[in-house]
């Protein structure tokens, strides 16, 4: 039985969004976060330390180690790459830090690009293209692919949980560009062979070498039933196997090659945690859902629902069932992850894809809405970071002065008369887009999210130059390194139950000199993590060390470290 096509979408509908403006929107979104700050607490240090620890080739290229301390995530790819930039970066000038986040900005603009051209073919198919009109006047097909495209990556771009974890330097952006390399690759296997052939391999190997050979593995499963059903109605019936039986047969082949190659490497690590019954926790499952993927999950849900007919016949539609596969798994692989937030950001750029389909069926009720909480959220969120950056430069107003003063003790702010220029740019140019969208412009199909892409941009780029130096000084690891360095002088320091993070930071921005026990060479401190109430760790022999200094980070108490000194 065929079923009506839900898109109906004019010629005038698929104007192209100019170029110079999505690609000054991407960069810049890019850019920022990957300049002008450290690395940051948690993952983003621990990621910096192994990367550190290669190039100055202390540990094993094939199992990262520092100081004894072994990542937990089972990644390689992204602790070699970092490494290689640091090795390559010149003797002067260019921080150490900096040089590593290089390679995983150019992930970044991977993933970016990934999205709109994976978008783009997926809209190319048969079963995506809009009604044809009885006096002819309907998008053409390669318009029609380009204006998905261009919706693709501003839901992308929009997406409020991409912005901090896509500008660190850890496992999670690289499996982040390499999901989106292999979703590129199994979309526009039809139209071209090399490109996405090369792209595939890359993609199933990069995402397994980054510590995600399951999802690499699911995703090429999918991927080749999804490119299989989709057989063309004029199928060989000569005997032999169509051209897209093989594809999927060659898909399968290099899906099981990358599983033993991480097999060979001892990648597959298993670490599923299952969820609870408790109503707290499927809450914040459901929260995290909400926030993280906005605002692509309501659009993604109104396009599996508006093409549900196309997705569920015996030719699939690609378009709606590829993305919705690679966002499936990866939410279920959430749900059974400790790491919910990093292992969620994959799906993003297949959300992203499903929210493009949607706009040809939206009504313009529903996108006016969409339009007047973007323009109110944004604009008040961007005006909040202005008022406080302005509070914390005068004084004035008092209470956000005094609240930053209550949450970040000892933060000093300091005055950047570049970060001022790139954040009244950003500013000057999102007054100008809210202008260019309340002005007649109904025409443009990508229109929608337009303001969205625009407000998340432009609040992130606002945090990465006001905010920077009090973000620096609260999620860096700097004021309690410098606390220690100052306490242990130029003396060497043991460790003992430190987590790879606070090893990290120690010898990036404190210089201390760490070492693991050695009865040969004592040392005359002791570092140690603090076990219950903040006390000396049970493990810790009080007989020899005697406890000195509790080492709190000013602005999360929960975040210290215990400086002992042997008796």
């Amino acid at each position: 039985m065929n079923h009506p096509n839900p898109a109906i979408v004019a010629q005038a509908a698929v104007r192209r969004l100019p170029r110079w403006a999505l690609v000054l929107l991407c960069l810049a979104y890019v850019c920022a976060g990957f300049l002008g700050r450290e690395a940051w607490r948690s993952e983003d240090m621990a990621a910096l330390g192994y990367m550190g620890a290669l190039a100055q080739g202390v540990t094993s290229w094939m199992q990262p180690e520092l100081l004894g301390l072994t990542p937990d995530n089972g990644a390689l790819l992204p602790y070699w790459l970092g490494a290689w930039a640091i090795q390559l970066a010149p003797s002067s000038g260019v921080p150490l830090d900096f040089a590593a986040r290089v390679p995983f900005g150019l992930l970044m603009a991977l993933a970016l690009l990934s999205t709109w051209y994976g978008t783009y073919y997926l809209g190319r198919s048969p079963l995506a293209q809009p009604v044809a009109f009885a006096f002819g006047g309907e998008a053409l097909p390669t318009d029609y692919a380009r204006a998905m495209a261009d919706a693709g990556v501003l839901a992308f771009v929009a997406s409020l949980g991409l912005a901090q974890l896509a500008h660190e330097t850890t496992p999670a952006l690289a499996q982040l560009a390499f999901s989106a390399l292999l979703f590129y690759a199994v979309s526009a296997l039809p139209y071209r062979k090399v490109g996405p052939a090369v792209a595939m391999l890359v993609g199933l190997a990069g995402l397994a070498l980054s510590g995600a050979p399951a999802l690499a593995v699911l995703f090429g499963l999918g991927g080749a039933v999804v490119h299989w059903r989709e057989q063309p109605e004029e199928a060989s019936t000569s005997g032999k196997l169509p051209q897209r039986t093989w594809e999927s047969l060659a898909m399968l082949l290099a899906t099981l090659a990358v599983a033993l190659l991480a097999k060979e490497l001892n990648l597959w690590r298993w670490k599923i945690v299952w969820p609870s019954w408790s109503w707290a926790d499927w809450n914040g499952y459901a929260q995290l859902l909400i926030w993280f993927t906005w605002p692509s999950w309501p659009l993604a849900l109104w396009t599996v629902w508006r093409w549900r007919h196309q997705l569920f016949t015996l030719r699939m539609a690609r378009h709606v069932a590829l993305p919705t596969w690679f966002a499936l798994v990866t939410i279920l692989a959430t749900l059974l992850s400790s790491a919910s937030d990093r292992t969620l950001l994959l799906a993003l750029p297949a959300m992203a894809s499903l929210a493009a389909f949607a706009l040809p069926t939206l009504k313009r009720q529903v996108a006016a809405l969409i339009d007047w909480f973007t323009l109110l959220f944004f604009s008040g969120c961007g005006f909040t970071i202005w008022v406080v950056w302005i509070a914390m430069q005068t004084g004035v107003p008092h209470q956000p002065a005094a609240n930053v003063a209550r949450l970040a003790p000892g933060f000093e702010p300091s005055f950047s008369a570049v970060a001022l220029g790139f954040a009244l740019a950003a500013t000057l140019a999102w007054a100008w887009l809210v202008r260019w969208r309340v002005g007649r412009h109904r025409a443009a199909i990508w229109k929608s999210l337009v303001l969205p892409a625009g407000g998340a941009a432009l609040c992130w780029l606002l945090l990465m130059t006001l905010w920077m130096p009090l973000l620096n000084y609260a999620q860096s690891y700097t004021p309690l390194v410098r606390t220690t360095a100052q306490l242990v002088g130029k003396s060497c320091v043991e460790v003992a139950n430190v987590n790879p993070a606070h090893v990290a930071a120690l010898q990036w921005y404190g210089h201390v000199d760490l070492q693991n026990r050695n009865p040969t060479t004592p040392c005359p401190w002791l570092v140690s993590e603090p076990g219950l109430d903040m006390e000396v760790s049970e493990q810790i022999d009080t007989t020899v060390w005697a406890p000195h200094t509790l080492v709190r980070h000013p602005v999360d108490k929960g975040e210290a470290i215990w400086l002992l000194h042997r008796r």
